[in-house]
């Protein structure tokens, strides 16, 4: 059984009150919550995560060298410009798929970069909480 690791960066925990048009409406709970069945309907073992602090995210993705087999990213603002975690990501050397709820490519400008996507194994942006799920099942086909 393949253990994956399901983080969540900043303002995700107001998933379901900030900006339900461009989100979605479900809480962050309720995404975990889909996540965590789909996992067992995949044969794998997930952890799910939030923190609104970059070092804090950056620990959890040093974690996954030792503890899982890959890692599903939401890094929110983060992924648009923290070299650090991008660093993290290529120091740990196992697949990490890079999620967003919304999709980043139809929004600000700045948004529309992000510098975890070369070094992450694919990116899944703007099916709302589907990003997580369509990622699971992209994971289990990057660890058979």
């Amino acid at each position: 059984m393949f253990r994956v690791l399901v983080l969540h960066g900043p303002n995700v925990g107001f998933a379901g009150e900030r900006d339900s048009g461009v989100y979605g409406g479900q809480t962050l709970q309720e995404i975990n919550r889909a996540v965590s069945v789909r996992a067992v309907e995949l044969d794998m073992e997930c952890i799910c995560y939030q923190t609104n602090h970059e070092g804090r995210l950056i620990e959890r993705v040093h974690g996954v060298r030792l503890d899982f087999d890959g890692c599903v990213i939401n890094a929110g603002a983060f992924a648009h410009y923290s070299y650090a975690l991008r660093d993290a990501i290529t120091a740990v050397r196992k697949p990490f798929i890079e999620v967003h709820m919304s999709n980043i490519y139809m929004r600000e400008e700045f948004r529309r970069q992000s510098v975890i996507a070369a070094v992450c194994a694919g990116q899944i942006v703007g099916f709302g909480k589907g990003s997580y799920l369509l990622a699971l099942e992209a994971m289990k086909e990057i660890l058979k």
